[in-house]
């Protein structure tokens, strides 16, 4: 194993009905929050009514902040970082899913920053603090709720940039699995592909040749995300499938998988964000379509971890690598295909005609950002070929 660094400070408080402590926990934190959520939906499947009981029984003042996108955008995450400076909060409350938490995140970073907030992801300014972030989540996908990670879009350059930092990490997140029965099938499909791209990005590019404790973490975790899936997808009111499902999206992305394997690269989520700040594609639904593509690029030349991948996650029981690898690649798109992900970009809404072409002129310049210095936009058409159709 090589060396690692592993801290996590956030707090998970898992359960149904759990939502009743969140007053508790905004208490040390100070006496007045901004309520950051989505377009409304919390206030349909009675989550809110739930936040609001708990903030006013512990004495918390909060002024609300709606309208958080799929894809969060820069222009709204702006318009927070202001309202929150005015208010003169004391702490953020995100409720909701990887998207409102991501933005949430990057408001509590501007709120006590003079520099602007799309500066903290060009790298052109640092976090060095941030208002205390806490969390009630009510989508399983990005793992946002137990890391310092977040995206943004800016929307008049078309960029979606991301970064990890510590202090935007959640003091706490409460994860009542009942809050997700109201996700719909195709939201559902999203967010399960999306937390096995975080396990699967490690497992297949990192440079450690002997890492079994890693490897069994990231395959026993997939496969229970697959086989929990199709449970939610035949029964949405499972109450053990969907609390399984919210705490393994957790631990996909909150530093586990990738400690001790050394370094690792973000293809997916690299090329994938390209597909989201252009056409505005969902972020599982990008993931869904470069799987399957880059693996089908990287076993032409190295089939053996994903044969590996094959034979655990799918019993594919084949002696040739070359063969396993493609077996379980078609398994694997299958398997998204069934539950409604798109694995092409004709599936996506995303043109054929130039589209490929667009998506690649838009990652690459960001390629030394990821760390993918090699992935020009050559590279980049090539690993999407499979896809284009």
């Amino acid at each position: 194993m090589h060396n690692f660094d592993f801290y996590n400070r956030t707090r998970i408080v898992f359960g149904e009905g759990t939502i009743a402590r969140l007053g508790e926990l905004a208490q040390p934190l100070g006496k007045k929050a901004l309520l950051v959520y989505g377009k409304g939906s919390i206030k349909s499947n009675g989550v809110y009514d739930q936040v609001v009981e708990s903030l006013n029984a512990a004495g918390i003042e909060f002024v609300e902040f709606s309208g958080v996108k799929p894809n969060p955008t820069l222009t709204h995450t702006r318009e927070g970082i202001a309202l929150a400076k005015a208010e003169k909060v004391d702490m953020i409350i995100a409720v909701g899913g990887g998207s409102v938490l991501d933005e949430s995140k990057a408001i509590a970073a501007g709120a006590v920053s003079d520099a602007d907030v799309w500066d903290f992801f060009l790298g052109k300014a640092e976090v060095d603090t941030a208002l205390p972030v806490l969390t009630v989540l009510t989508l399983a996908a990005t793992g946002s709720e137990m890391n310092g990670g977040l995206v943004v879009t800016n929307e008049e350059t078309h960029e979606k940039l991301g970064m990890i930092k510590e202090p935007l990490q959640p003091i706490a997140s409460i994860l009542d699995p009942s809050t997700t029965y109201s996700v719909n099938a195709a939201y559902t499909a999203y967010s399960s592909v999306d937390a096995i791209c975080h396990l699967l990005e490690s497992y297949l590019t990192h440079s450690d040749d002997f890492a079994p404790l890693q490897d069994r973490y990231v395959e026993s975790i997939v496969k229970t995300i697959i086989e929990v899936t199709d449970t939610i997808l035949e029964s949405p009111d499972n109450y053990q499938a969907r609390a399984i499902m919210m705490w393994a999206a957790t631990m996909a992305w909150n530093g586990t998988a990738p400690s001790g394997v050394g370094p690792f690269i973000l293809p997916h989520h690299f090329i994938g964000h390209s597909m989201s700040a252009l056409y505005d594609t969902p972020h599982g639904a990008s993931l869904s379509i470069m799987l399957p593509a880059w693996m089908t690029w990287r076993a032409a030349q190295d089939p053996s971890k994903i044969a590996q991948f094959a034979k655990t996650v799918f019993d594919i029981d084949e002696a040739d690598p070359a063969e396993a690898a493609r077996l379980g690649i078609a398994e694997f798109e299958g398997w998204c295909r069934k539950i409604g992900s798109p694995t092409t970009l004709s599936a996506a809404n995303i043109p054929l005609e130039g589209g490929p072409e667009a998506i690649a002129a838009n990652a690459a310049p960001l390629r030394h950002m990821w760390g993918l210095p090699d992935y020009d936009e050559a590279l980049i058409l090539e690993i999407l070929k499979p896809a284009i159709r």
